[in-house]
């Protein structure tokens, strides 16, 4: 005797049974892309370990859930699939990069806070002769000038930064060295040009 198959009944599911099934397919997450990747390379979990030069294992892992893949590492299998990521703003819609590389460093060679706006003072001269009629403010000028050390500024005051940027704009970066340098040179220029015309 042959069985019949009967069709499956909306009626015969509870509501939770029901809800899910009209939720259509469900985002995989990066165990999902992974599995994507795979199918895209037509490999098998050992297959793409051994491309990654991981264990067996560890895919697995990333693709049950249980680990992450590093960014570096998504980022790699996304190249070895053809596969390229937009980040975009939600609101306006632009595309978001990541900030550079060759962005500002501070005298100690540290970057610079990423949430904060940088402002370009001139070059960088000692505290203690930033008067400018002492023969330490001169040299220290030109030193700062030979060696490329803008003085670099920046306020971390929630509200003055968001009046700041209300009447400026939110940076998308902090500023290459090279255009912190050409500040302070532009800044420099209009200081010797507002001396010169007072002495004339």
């Amino acid at each position: 005797m042959v069985g019949t198959i009967h069709p499956l009944r909306t009626t015969d599911l509870t509501e939770e049974e029901r809800d899910w099934m009209l939720m259509g397919p469900f985002d995989g997450g990066v165990p999902g892309l992974v599995r994507r990747v795979r199918r895209i390379l037509d490999v098998s979990q050992r297959g793409l370990a051994a491309i990654l030069e991981v264990s067996q294992s560890v895919v697995a892992r990333w693709e049950t859930g249980r680990t992450s893949p590093r960014v570096s590492v998504v980022q790699r299998l996304l190249t070895l699939a053809g596969i390229r990521v937009e980040l975009r703003d939600e609101d306006t819609g632009e595309e978001v990069g990541a900030m550079r590389a060759d962005g500002a460093r501070n005298r100690g060679g540290n970057r610079y806070p990423a949430h904060v706006d940088l402002e370009v003072t001139g070059w960088w001269v000692p505290r203690q002769d930033r008067r400018m009629t002492t023969i330490g403010y001169i040299v220290n000028l030109r030193r700062s000038r030979e060696l490329g050390r803008p003085a670099v500024h920046y306020r971390v005051c929630p509200r003055f930064k968001e009046i700041q940027r209300m009447l400026f704009g939110t940076p998308d970066d902090h500023p290459a060295r090279h255009q912190l340098h050409a500040e302070a040179e532009h800044l420099q220029d209009l200081h010797d040009d507002r001396r010169r015309a007072r002495t004339a």
